[in-house]
């Protein structure tokens, strides 16, 4: 990113604008020396505090937030194969304790399935425990060989929500997921990032699930990013870890799970879906600084003009705005770039004409759309101005991802949609067609049972073999 103009083309270079973002608006220092692991700068951290303040406050309703232990015995993480098998290459294993070696391996949680289900065999009585839904945000570690990336790709994933929950039956479990899924609907409305949300393929699900139901976001460069996956247990892991309850009849049954996460890739989302050639543009309820009060020192009035600047930051601060008074010694531009870089939604400038008009000038982050903000109700039109922010951030990105997914009826018409988004097909539902169409096209099957009204596709056959079809979101992944 230029220290002069402060631009650097998203579309142009996605991954080079998304490096210098998290430098320069000082969300992560990649610097850490080890691969995969970085640091929070503290702003990043508020927003991410902020970010997760949302999940929590959608879970609390009815779940309760709980911690389980960071390393989990080798005999309990081996007792699920399926599971295991899923994770074996990506587990990080603790063998010594200071110099000796230990009687039995430690893994550090790739996932918390087997530390948190040999609890719940002991905690899981009778139907009158049902349901039991707890939740978590934790690190976990998985040892990735692909290339890292801040955000996207860890070997520490350092914000990972995983929600556990046991039900008596198989249909309140899927009654389970439905509610997950719309959990996590509102949880992106909030944020103003419009998903995609489909059931993954059964080669493709969660090890161990009857199935998975994700939720993706498409990023600028028209990839797609997987953001949140819900998934139905069945009584898989119940049977492996002995979860049963005694029902009304006083019969043992074994218990129906559902577990579902979503990690730091919503903060990579939320960076990329809504930021621009100037750097972070933040929604406010999470912007660590909603209001940004630059005073313009112009001749002989600096000192009224501070004062009129310091009691409109404390105006708004007493009406619960997260407002931050910048009077450093700065050309008023260096402040400009500083905050548009930061993502701050609206800037209010104050100068002697300002204050002569008895206004400051308010600076919409989304556009640079100006409005006269009166003093003397400012806190009543920052709302206002902080409320159209959140709008024009939506609108921007449901128009950014509508013309990012299209429908294909052919290869060649897949491998171009494919070169600016995602595609909506028909397809048979057989991996030899999905591998077909990525030997193709480079792009993957990421899901069926398409929840999204972007696209209608009518049911026609399969765009690699002809047979009869059912719908299908192509894409191209991180």
């Amino acid at each position: 990113m230029d220290d002069d103009t402060g631009t650097i083309p998203r579309q142009a270079d996605f991954s080079a604008w998304y490096n210098e973002v998290l430098w320069r608006a000082e969300i992560m220092d990649v610097r850490y020396p080890v691969k995969g692991l970085y640091v929070w700068f503290p702003y990043g951290f508020g927003i991410r505090k902020r970010v997760y303040g949302i999940l929590r406050e959608l879970l609390d309703r009815d779940h309760e937030e709980t911690l389980f232990p960071l390393l989990i015995p080798e005999h309990e993480f081996m007792k699920e194969a399926e599971h295991i098998k899923g994770f074996e290459d990506e587990v990080y294993w603790v063998t010594h304790g200071g110099l000796s070696p230990l009687d039995m391996k430690l893994a550090l949680r790739p996932t918390s399935e087997t530390a948190i289900y040999p609890m719940y065999s002991l905690w899981v009585r009778s139907h009158a425990d049902l349901p039991l839904k707890l939740y978590q945000v934790v690190n976990t570690f998985r040892y990735e060989t692909k290339h890292t990336r801040p955000l996207i790709r860890l070997r520490e994933i350092t914000s990972f929500k995983e929600a556990h929950t046991v039900h008596e039956t198989w249909e309140d479990a899927a009654a389970q997921v439905e509610d997950a899924v719309a959990r996590y609907r509102e949880f992106y409305d909030r944020l103003g990032i419009p998903v995609l949300v489909s059931r993954r393929p059964d080669w493709d699900k969660f090890p161990g699930a009857d199935y998975t139901i994700a939720v993706d976001c498409v990023m600028p460069d028209g990839r797609t990013l997987q953001i949140g996956t819900v998934h139905h247990l069945g009584d898989h892991f119940s049977r492996t870890f002995s979860i049963s309850y005694e029902d009304r009849e006083g019969e043992q049954r074994l218990a129906h799970q559902t577990c579902y996460g979503i990690s730091e890739r919503c903060m990579a989302a939320l960076i990329a879906v809504h930021g621009d050639d100037r750097g972070l543009v933040l929604p406010p309820e999470v912007a660590p600084v909603q209001v940004v009060v630059v005073p313009i020192i112009v001749g002989k009035r600096g000192d009224e003009v501070l004062e009129a600047s310091r009691q409109l930051t404390d105006d708004l601060a007493a009406a619960g705005i997260r407002v931050k008074l910048d009077d450093r010694d700065l050309r008023p531009g260096a402040k400009y770039y500083h905050w548009e870089l930061r993502g701050v939604p609206v800037r209010l400038e104050l100068g002697p004409r300002d204050l002569d008009s008895n206004v400051s000038t308010g600076v919409l982050r989304t556009g640079g759309v100006k409005r006269a903000v009166p003093l003397s109700e400012a806190p009543r039109s920052v709302r206002e101005l902080l409320e159209e922010v959140a709008r024009d951030l939506r609108a921007s990105a449901d128009a950014r991802l509508a013309g990012a997914v299209a429908s294909a009826s052919s290869m060649n018409d897949l491998a171009q949609v494919l070169e600016r988004g995602v595609a909506i097909v028909n397809w048979c539902g057989g991996q030899p067609c999905a591998d077909r169409i990525e030997e193709v096209t480079g792009g993957a099957v990421l899901g069926v049972e398409i929840r999204s009204d972007l696209v209608t596709q009518d049911e026609g056959v399969c765009i690699a073999c002809g047979k009869p079809g059912t719908t299908a979101l192509i894409g191209r992944s991180y």
